[in-house]
């Protein structure tokens, strides 16, 4: 089903449709988010900034708080959320994208703290620039930062969804049980070296 993540009656909304046709709600990849024009902060509208917060905090927020009460009511559950590189170190042209991603590494971080007890395990992931529709989009709009980003990456390509995807899966399962509030980078050393 479709919703728009930065209004939390649509989100409210497809956690009550999956509670209602599945019963319950195991796990949960709270990945929504833009990654905004790629201008710097000051040339940035006060409308871009509304959105990309809009989209990229408050809709993992809304998604954690809707997901994080069925799995509590019902013993636990596993989120993984998406953060970025961008959320990890300081990134310049994406200010507002950085904040955000900054601050899901601290839901992240603080659900576990609160709510570990009753069964719930979050974790976050970082990818670096990946090859997905939005990534593409945004490098064709701003060709220098895809040229400038690959030479920063000790691997020299950008990631796959497909890698991203193994990752996610695995934080989700039980395989993964005893792993609780990590913010697991996939960047190909990007961060690594800065």
């Amino acid at each position: 089903m479709k919703a728009d993540v930065s209004k939390p009656e649509e989100v409210k909304n497809y956690v009550d449709q999956t509670v209602d046709r599945f019963g319950t709600i195991d796990y949960f990849f709270n990945n929504a988010g833009i990654s905004g024009s790629g201008k710097f902060f000051l040339d940035s509208t006060i409308e871009e900034i509304n959105q990309i917060v809009g989209i990229n905090l408050l809709g993992a927020l809304y998604g954690a708080r809707y997901v994080s009460e069925v799995m509590v009511k019902n013993g636990g559950g596993s989120i993984v959320n998406t953060s970025s590189s961008a959320g990890v170190i300081g990134q310049d042209s994406v200010v507002t994208y950085s904040a955000t991603k900054h601050g899901i590494v601290g839901l992240t971080k603080s659900l576990v703290a609160e709510y570990a007890k009753d069964g719930l395990r979050v974790n976050a992931i970082a990818p670096g620039p990946t090859e997905t529709p939005m990534v593409k989009a945004f490098y064709e709009a701003n060709p220098e930062m895809k040229a400038n980003a690959t030479r920063g990456i000790p691997q020299k390509r950008l990631g796959t969804p497909e890698e991203v995807a193994e990752l996610v899966t695995f934080l989700l399962t039980s395989k993964a049980e005893y792993i609780n509030g990590e913010v697991i980078r996939i960047d190909g050393g990007f961060t690594n070296t800065k």
